[in-house]
């Protein structure tokens, strides 16, 4: 495995950090303030090809791999964490379901319109009751000749609201028995779906998290993802990889925060000296700068078994576990070099802080990770 970016991709990390400084760094506490979800900054984003990252060219995407999806949620999310998580689900979840998933009518269907973004994406498994607890979700689906019929409400959706077409994981079987659930394909303006409540968030604002509500909502069969009964086992293979991405998402926070308080502490000066002379502030960059090249380097682990078709399970939970924990650390230290002045709307570290609790609880909590992490370690 080679510890160096290749060529590709530092040249497509440059243009998503070109992109990231001329069309969201102007607006991101703008659309922070406001809670906009701002569609128009994706569809710029679909031209570029960063909304079908991992999509096939002949889909429409841009056909690039693990790597450079991870290089282009970081620089992304060095700016504005918001706009990486939006692009994380889109990608990794949404649209990669489909592209694991579907079959070729299916991929021919949905992943030109979500590969340029002329399509948001949604992906559906959390509800209000059943987090962690996926096996007892209440979201059930009934066949009923050609057709199944969708009730339950799914809560947390990132694009619940403004996502043009969401891959939903329903209920098939008996609560808490083996393969009790299915994946289904289910497109906005469908009769009984419907957007429910708009989370008012601590941080990632400007990522619409809602409700998706199914009442008596009636889809064909030709819109289920693989066989009944295997939604929740594609669910998880889906999140082994989604984690890959918000493990990205939470190394670019981290980064960012980081390179704001480098910044910082030569330019604040306390006792006549820039206050990154004081032992007390320059460990601080030391554990930082560790602790974040030590998550680079579990997140490489990770994309070089993904491009290479392997399990990573283990290695995408490590990843996303102790970035997402690295980030709220790197945040929270950067906030307390900052000082009062961190703790203000004027500098940009409040928001990496706010944003990075999110790395924590999404696509599993820090502690689901490490469920799976021991469970991989105790049964290699």
């Amino acid at each position: 495995m080679e510890f160096r970016p290749t060529e590709l991709t530092e040249q497509v990390a440059q243009t998503a950090r070109d992109f990231a400084q001329q069309y969201i760094r102007p607006h991101l506490m703008e659309w922070d303030e406001s809670q906009e979800f701002p569609v128009t900054i994706f569809k710029e984003m679909g031209k570029l090809g960063l909304m079908g990252v991992l999509v096939p060219e002949n889909y429409g995407g841009a056909g690039l791999g693990y790597f450079e999806y991870n290089a282009i949620i970081q620089e992304i999310s060095k700016v504005c964490g918001s706009i990486g998580l939006s692009l994380a689900a889109h990608n990794s979840l949404c649209t990669n379901h489909i592209l694991s998933f579907g079959t070729e009518a299916q991929k021919t269907k949905w992943l030109p319109k979500l590969a340029t973004a002329e399509w948001i994406g949604a992906w559906g498994l959390t509800e209000p009751n059943t987090g962690s607890d996926a096996g007892n979700m209440k979201t059930v689906a009934a066949k009923e000749g050609n057709d199944w019929v969708l009730n339950g409400t799914k809560s947390w959706i990132t694009h619940g609201k403004s996502g043009d077409i969401a891959v939903v994981i329903c209920r098939t079987g008996e609560p808490r028995t083996s393969g009790n659930s299915t994946a289904f394909v289910v497109e906005r303006g469908t009769a009984g779906f419907s957007a429910g409540k708009k989370e008012n968030k601590l941080g990632m604002r400007a990522s619409e998290t809602a409700e998706m509500i199914f009442e008596n909502c009636r889809i064909p069969d030709e819109n289920r993802l693989g066989e009944v009964g295997d939604g929740f086992r594609q669910a998880m293979k889906i999140l082994d990889g989604g984690r890959i991405s918000i493990a990205a998402l939470s190394l670019g926070i981290a980064k960012g925060a980081y390179e704001a308080a480098i910044q910082y502490s030569k330019e604040r000066y306390q006792f006549d000296q820039p206050i990154c002379n004081f032992q007390g502030i320059s460990f601080k960059l030391a554990d930082m700068a560790t602790e974040i090249m030590a998550a680079e380097l579990l997140i490489w682990q990770a994309c070089d078994l993904k491009s290479r078709g392997q399990k990573v399970t283990k290695e995408g939970a490590m990843a996303k576990y102790y970035a997402s924990e690295v980030a709220v650390k790197t945040a929270t230290e950067a906030v307390q070099i900052f000082g009062g002045y961190g703790y203000t709307k004027d500098f940009p570290v409040e928001k990496f802080y706010r944003d990075a609790k999110l790395c924590t609880i999404g696509e599993g909590t820090s502690e689901i990770q490490k469920l799976v992490i021991s469970r991989e370690v105790l049964h290699s």
